[in-house]
């Protein structure tokens, strides 16, 4: 009997993990299994955002003298190496470094892989894929889902070079590249030598769980989310450098006397940022939520008028959101801030749901959305929201592009699922 084509998925995140990278690859995996594959994950201990009741669903233990754990997730076997958000620098650092070298030991022990897949962040998974492939003698598949070093807004220093020649090896040495949007592809195309390997694979969302829901109130706190007829603006996700928070700081100041209410629900590293200004600014009616349940997101984004997304300028080139699909699953608008040619801006303005503020200064961006924000209608919005959802249905489903990796890894073995 022939055995199995056997698939490492090596990602820095994996269910039970909270985050939308981990349920991204969570997906995949599936469908690798579904179309008959032996999948193996290597990822870290979850810490990013960490779900008790998710945890306690996939129960780590420890192996390899204490180096891993390991749990199963629907049959799949998935090792993780601890890892943790340190405050110390140079504690991250050493977390970092011991991450790849147990990982990379634990590829040598897997057998029979015949293809290595993972995601970037961070470029140097890429770089310890391809060298574990060679001694393998299997193939390996990255995907850009961020473009590194150049989010880094950095173009000299001894770690910009040493990050560029990375990035040269692993477009080189990859079987095949893949990335998230015709921009991205545009931006690294002249970077490889052979640009046949690099190819473009969207992200997508799950419509069992992001889809438009009437039943909202029921499953939200009301103390956190209230009853009331004022405009709800809402964004989910993580407070990080990606986001211009200064933008939305300046519009809910302009906006505070309307009715208007602006939610900010996760956590990151400049929620203290973003908390610190709206005491001081005393901004009543924004209002900083600490990260929910999965589930429960559905519900919010149902709860909402509008959902926004501002891009900081200097990293708006690097990134794509990627809850802009489960937002347009869930039948809502978009108000995004963000340059001409961004990939957010190209992917939305196709489609009529979302209106994009893409002004030089900062200050007319913030005025102009205000006087949009007085003048729009719930029926306008709602009508934007349809336009996503129908794009969504039609071209971002998860069962389309979970099979997209099926087919080209593939093509990769010279096989069919």
């Amino acid at each position: 009997m022939q055995r199995k084509k056997k698939i490492l998925i090596h990602s820095l995140v994996f269910s039970p993990d909270g985050v939308s990278t981990a349920y991204l690859y969570r997906d995949i995996a599936l469908q690798y299994k579904n179309c008959g594959y032996d999948v193996v994950v290597l990822t870290t201990v979850p810490h990013y955002n960490v779900i008790k009741n998710e945890v306690a669903k996939q129960h780590l233990k420890w192996k390899f003298f204490g180096f891993c754990k390991v749990s199963s997730f629907d049959g799949i076997s998935v090792y993780h190496v601890p890892q943790k958000k340190f405050k110390s620098t140079v504690l991250r650092i050493f977390g970092f470094i011991y991450w790849h070298i147990v990982s990379f030991f634990i590829i040598l022990s897997i057998k029979n892989i015949d293809v290595i897949l993972s995601p970037s962040p961070p470029l140097t998974i890429g770089v310890i894929n391809i060298i574990a492939s060679k001694l393998k003698k299997c193939k390996t598949i990255y995907n850009v889902q961020e473009i590194y070093p150049d989010i880094l807004g950095k173009s000299n220093g001894i770690v910009f070079r040493t990050l560029k020649k990375m990035e040269r090896f692993v477009y080189k040495e990859s079987s095949a590249v893949t990335t998230i949007d015709q921009v991205f592809y545009d931006t690294i195309k002249e970077r490889f030598i052979n640009e046949s390997i690099l190819k473009i694979i969207p992200n997508f969302v799950d419509t069992s769980i992001y889809h438009p829901i009437s039943d909202y109130n029921n499953q939200l706190d009301n103390d956190l989310f209230p009853i009331n007829n004022a405009l709800k603006i809402i964004y989910a996700g993580n407070i990080g450098y990606a986001q211009d928070w200064d933008t939305l700081l300046a519009l809910a100041e302009l906006t505070k006397d309307d009715n208007i209410e602006y939610f900010v629900i996760g956590e990151g590293v400049m929620k203290a940022y973003l908390t610190k200004h709206v005491e001081t600014l005393r901004l009543r009616k924004l209002h900083i939520i600490s990260y929910l349940d999965r589930s429960l997101i559905p519900s919010v984004l149902s709860y909402s008028d509008i959902q926004f997304i501002f891009m900081n300028k200097n990293m708006e080139m690097q990134g794509f959101p990627s809850k802009v699909y489960t937002i347009m699953a869930c039948s809502k608008p978009l108000l995004v801030c963000s340059s001409q040619r961004t990939p957010i801006v190209r992917f939305l303005s196709k489609y009529g749901c979302a209106k994009i503020f893409s002004d030089t200064s900062s200050n007319a961006n913030v005025e102009n959305m205000a006087i949009w924000l007085h003048s729009v209608s719930k029926k306008e919005l709602e009508i934007m929201g349809v336009n996503g959802l129908s794009v969504i249905k039609s071209s971002y489903s998860k069962e389309m592009v979970t099979m997209s990796y099926v087919d080209l890894t593939n093509n990769l073995l010279g096989d069919n699922c």
